[in-house]
């Protein structure tokens, strides 16, 4: 099945779609963050297209190429300095003292502002907000599949490509530490969201005829191309 079968057609006088490239461009999200945008949405299309019920696809899709869209506000340039390429470091401490100026220090608050900002619907706010490490124990508890979905595709995808879920956590553990930035919770509170990440990716395959290490560099490398021109659906202004 493709992805314009698996999203399906919406017909809807008060919404229309805005390609995700043309919003890239409008907010000068950097080519690494792009990468990663785009990668983290290939893992929750693969999910969709295995799973055996329906799926909000679109929505999650749509969650995926978003969820890290105020980024910039926390980017250290000096632990991974290749996410300055090709522009140069200069250029984005600029852009990321535009994002901050214009929606404040907090990364998490910076990109559901711009996801309100482009107008996609409240269903999709939603899931954006739910996606988060900190908050895997909340989506691991609850019974929404597209929140589950959205936040572990996220925990598959580090800077460089995709990981086994531990070797993620490992990954955004040792960078965290690295940056500089102090963790909210001591050891024991990390070992249960970890867990939870755990949890959450064993409530997802029970759905699914696939395995996790299906989910590779090369099957999201094929699917990202699908999803170059993906139209987010946005409200009618």
């Amino acid at each position: 099945m493709g992805l314009a079968e698996l999203v399906g057609s919406r017909e809807d006088k008060n919404m229309e779609k805005k390609s995700i490239k043309q919003i890239y461009d409008e907010y000068d999200i950097s080519p690494a963050l792009q990468t990663h945008m785009y990668r983290v949405a290939a893992v929750g299309s693969i999910i969709c297209r295995n799973f055996q019920e329906t799926m909000e696809t679109a929505e999650i899709i749509s969650a995926c190429l978003l969820h890290d869209m105020g980024n910039i506000i926390k980017f250290n340039f000096d632990v991974l300095p290749e996410l300055v390429e090709p522009q140069g470091k200069d250029y984005w401490l600029g852009i990321q003292k535009n994002f901050k100026d214009r929606y404040g220090e907090d990364e998490h608050e910076a990109t559901y502002a711009i996801a309100k900002e482009i107008g996609v619907t409240d269903r999709v706010c939603d899931i954006v907000r739910s996606i988060g490490f900190r908050k895997a124990c909340e989506r691991y508890k609850n019974d929404d599949l597209a929140e589950k979905i959205c936040t572990y595709a996220d925990e598959r995808t580090g800077p460089f490509g995709v990981l086994s879920l531990k070797g993620r956590i490992r990954e955004g553990h040792k960078r965290f530490l690295a940056s500089g930035r102090k963790p909210t919770g001591d050891e024991r509170t990390f070992q249960t969201l970890v867990s939870c990440l755990e949890g959450i990716e064993k409530q997802i395959f029970s759905h699914l005829a696939i395995k996790p290490a299906d989910i590779n560099d090369g099957s999201v490398n094929l699917e990202i191309e699908n999803l170059k021109e993906f139209g987010i659906i946005i409200k009618s202004a």
